[in-house]
């Protein structure tokens, strides 16, 4: 645990110690003490730590809170906890200082910790299996992919630092009607090479990518597959250019920072049975029936707004067995403790179909959890920006990636949560000024290390501080500084929990322009040289800090700008 932790934890401890000796001595009435909550106030000039113990006690014991309170806090050691004294506020809270000798402790730990600052042992080592991005291969990534992997990725870095054990995986849908619109694609632009009058049906894929294939492809084996049967046609098409396709998501995604530890093919449940063997589990359940030649799952019994089709009346299985069959493999097959999936908005009603059959099939659905992204709108000079001037089209990953920096992009996108429409700058994010949040928080580690090269270039360097030495970091700015500072592992935890990334951005921002803060309220460099070590402990332990949460969302901490 950290030391803000343990100080909460020791405090707890106190406090029941103090509930006890207070029933002991007669002062309460013999009762369970009730569950009670420890805060850090809003305004922490009312104290560092809040109870609500004497609040929420006052039925048990048959008392004003106030009377509780009184008796709890003549009773409480404080020895030992980083607390040195306490105030009752109002009808009965009770709100607790820390020590001086806390805030060099804060510090200290920061100090040895160095990398693993931050990091916990909260998930226990659960596995837990992140899929996003997923894009259709048959054609580029959009920007909705770049919010995607940017939130997945992260996600997943913010899952390993709160102590889980995280794989990454990329869902390629290689089989289905995507590809059969694929195949009948490439195999119209092929043969618009040598035949006139063929026309591409309206809803065909009309990219220029699947006019560069089939040139490439022709390139290769010439008019040989012209004449040949269509459907074989349209296999040596798809075989040629569906590798291409996924290798190019690969190589575009590792450009992004993102390196899958698995890309699953959708393919391989086909060709093992498994998309056969949910049905047949499902059926063996007696949880489908067969309506207009077509088998249907009972999905209202589990939850589901409506019953639907498995296997079509043709024979062939809907989109979501190939789906099902996919989340059985991960929690049941492969045998995840937790399997968490970024998908779209647009994805809401599909969530609880999935979740049904997983129930039925006896897996517990609550192992399923699923991050629904809103939609990005590109802002340029105000206004909306659809087009890439490159292309004259939709902006993809790539063009995105050409007009603004790798670290602005995986920054802006976890600016805010996921469940909510996020408006991307493009104009901020290529600014270099302390508007654009990422510069801003990048600025704060490079000053950091531009104060250590002036002082070394004086023959100054850091040494290790005494309690002495903390015990003059008394300044407000001082204090809410390494306040914050002290507040990351449980913030890490906090976003672990709630799959919300945006919220160690946030963080890093706010300790960035607490740290600026300090930077011009507090004189680093200064005669009383006790001062001037415990400063400069301070302001390693904020580079500490920022350089941790950049690495860890893969954005780099520069040493100068």
């Amino acid at each position: 645990m950290s030391t803000a932790q343990t100080t909460v934890q020791k405090l707890n401890d106190a406090l029941k110690a103090a509930f006890q000796s207070a029933i002991d001595k007669g002062l309460l009435p013999q009762a369970d003490i009730p569950a009670f909550q420890i805060e850090i106030p809003a305004d922490r000039t009312h104290g560092d730590l809040a109870t609500n113990a004497a609040m929420v006690s006052a039925r048990a014991f048959r008392a004003a809170p106030r009377k509780i309170a009184e008796a709890i806090t003549a009773e409480i050691d404080l020895n030992d906890t980083g607390l040195d004294r306490f105030e009752i506020a109002g009808p009965g809270f009770i709100n607790f200082f820390y020590a001086p000798a806390y805030y060099g402790n804060v510090l200290e730990e920061i100090r040895s910790k160095g990398i693993q600052y931050g990091r916990s042992d909260f998930g226990g080592g659960k596995s837990v299996l992140v899929e996003f991005v997923s894009a259709n291969p048959t054609g580029p990534m959009h920007v909705g992919n770049a919010r995607g992997g940017a939130l997945g990725d992260q996600l997943a870095s913010l899952l390993d630092a709160a102590g889980y054990q995280v794989k990454r995986e990329f869902y390629v849908n290689d089989a289905g009607n995507q590809i059969e619109k694929f195949g009948l694609s490439l195999e119209v632009r092929y043969l618009q090479l040598y035949q006139d009058g063929i026309e591409m049906p309206e809803d065909a894929y009309h990219g220029q990518d699947i006019t560069d294939h089939a040139k490439a492809f022709a390139d290769i084996h010439g008019d040989q597959y012209v004449t040949c049967d269509s459907a074989e046609r349209r296999k040596a098409l798809v075989d040629y250019a569906l590798p291409l396709n996924i290798a190019g998501l690969e190589r575009d995604l590792l450009k992004y920072r993102i390196r899958y530890d698995n890309w699953f093919r959708e393919s391989t449940l086909h060709q093992n049975g498994s998309v056969k063997h949910i049905v047949e589990l499902l059926t063996e359940k007696g949880h489908t029936y067969e309506k207009d030649g077509a088998v249907w799952f009972k999905a209202e019994q589990f939850g589901a707004d409506k019953d639907f089709v498995l296997i079509r009346s043709n024979g062939l299985p809907t989109y979501v067995v190939p789906d099902i069959a996919y989340h059985y493999n991960k929690l049941v097959t492969r045998g995840f403790d937790k399997a968490i999936d970024i998908l779209g908005a647009d994805h809401h009603g599909y969530v609880p179909r999935l979740k049904a059959a997983l129930t039925a099939l006896g897996v517990d659905a609550s192992r399923l959890d699923v991050v629904l992204m809103q939609m990005v709108r590109l802002i340029k000079d105000g206004e909306p920006y659809k087009l890439s001037k490159r292309s004259g089209k939709a902006i993809t990953l790539v063009t995105l990636l050409e007009e603004i920096p790798i670290d602005a992009a995986r920054f802006f996108f976890n600016l805010r949560e996921a469940n909510t429409h996020l408006d991307f700058d493009l104009d901020l994010a290529v600014e270099q000024s302390s508007q654009n949040p990422v510069y801003y928080v990048q600025y704060a580690h490079a000053r950091i290390c531009n104060i250590i090269k002036k002082l070394a270039e004086e023959n100054i360097q850091p040494r290790d501080c005494s309690a002495e030495d903390y015990a003059k970091l008394t300044a407000p700015e001082e204090i809410e500084l390494i306040n914050k500072l002290a507040a990351l592992e449980d913030e890490v935890v906090s976003a672990a929990k709630d799959y919300d990334p945006s919220k160690i951005t946030r963080y890093v921002y706010d300790t960035a322009a607490l740290f600026h803060k300090f930077y011009n309220a507090c004189k680093v460099k200064s005669e009383d040289e006790s001062l001037m070590q415990a400063r400069l402990a301070l302001c390693l332990a904020t580079r500490t800090v920022i350089a941790n949460i950049l690495t860890m969302f893969k954005i780099t901490a520069p040493e100068s700008m």
